[in-house]
């Protein structure tokens, strides 16, 4: 049975705020699972209830309950864990950019959940359960891309090398390119957008927006490089770089500027599509540079998905007119 555990703040980790520590030890937690933890105080630090921006002190225990990968039979493959089918094995190899011994490095599909919920049973860890059943030992998720958000995703094939790769994405030491195409263009084209966000309840669910007067105890800092790599009179195509990893971050930053992502439905991206533009989210995870675990580096770029392509090809954007240094 897994059982809790109990962790002291290092003096390194004084001053950090309780979700990014987890983001470096338990990488596989997502924000609403951690969320889940601490408003039902199974999460503890210092034997009191906690919230999730807690800055945490050295010397302060953490208490961290029993979590729910620990006791997924994937984790511990039994015989009664059913390995990939064909058609999902075929699947899963179609995803893979990049594999060596530690990891794997995917192309997700848009609309091809990362996680399961409660209306969502095809799921990319739902294919790394069954790899468990091929390989003895569940690979695991480094970090996350929305259901509808395209490109670059990176998978550890051991609970260590996802913890390494976790710091890693922790503490920024990871370049991340993602490319959009936005309705209107930024402006100036090129910029930086440091915008504090909070959740925001909608009627389709959870969304950010950004923070206001009196809401400092809740927020959540986000910062985005962007660059117009070219525009037409109606849509830019846009390089993003994400200095720091919120949920929907790119989505309400495009939105902040006036310029939401076209296709995205949460953020004012969907209405009033040009003639042939797909009504799907135009955002893709395009490249990710990270030093590997064991010395190198990972350089990896994904294909854009069909949809873009039809979308560049309507405006005249050419996505070999940039090499990766230029993006």
């Amino acid at each position: 049975m897994a059982e809790v555990k109990r962790h002291v703040v290092s003096a390194d980790e004084d001053g950090m705020r309780l979700d990014r520590w987890f983001k470096v030890h338990f990488p596989q937690v997502t924000f609403a699972y951690l969320n889940k933890l601490t408003r039902t105080g199974q999460v503890r630090v210092g034997a009191g209830r906690c919230k999730t921006n807690t800055r945490l002190v050295q010397g302060q225990e953490i208490r961290v309950p029993p979590l729910a990968f620990d006791t997924r039979p994937a984790d511990q493959p039994k015989g009664d864990v059913k390995p990939l089918s064909k058609e999902e094995r075929r699947f899963f190899d179609s995803m893979i950019i990049h594999e060596d011994k530690d990891l794997y490095v995917l192309n997700k599909p848009s609309g091809f959940a990362v996680q399961g919920g409660t209306k969502t049973h095809r799921h990319l860890d739902g294919l790394l359960m069954g790899l468990a059943g091929e390989k003895g030992e569940r690979p695991l998720l480094v970090h996350r891309l929305d259901r509808d958000t395209s490109g670059v995703i990176v998978v550890a094939k051991r609970r260590a090398v996802a913890s390494a790769l976790g710091k890693l994405f922790a503490t920024r030491n990871i370049k991340k390119t993602y490319w959009a195409v936005v309705k209107g263009v930024p402006v100036p084209h090129q910029g930086r957008i440091d915008v504090a966000l909070v959740k925001a309840k909608s009627e389709d669910g959870d969304r950010m927006r950004a923070s206001r007067d009196g809401e400092e105890e809740d927020e959540q800092r986000a910062v985005t490089h962007y660059n117009v790599l070219d525009h037409a009179k109606v849509a830019a195509w846009m390089s993003l770089r994400p200095q720091t990893g919120r949920q929907h971050q790119l989505r309400a930053h495009m939105d902040h500027l006036g310029t939401p992502i076209y296709g995205d439905n949460k953020y004012n991206g969907d209405s009033d599509l040009p003639d042939g533009v797909e009504n799907r989210l135009h955002l893709h995870a395009r490249r990710l540079v990270f030093p590997h675990p064991r010395g190198g580096t990972v350089d990896v770029t994904a294909p854009l998905p069909e949809h873009m392509l039809a979308t560049f090809k309507i405006f005249g954007f050419d996505p070999k007119r940039f090499d990766r240094d230029d993006e």
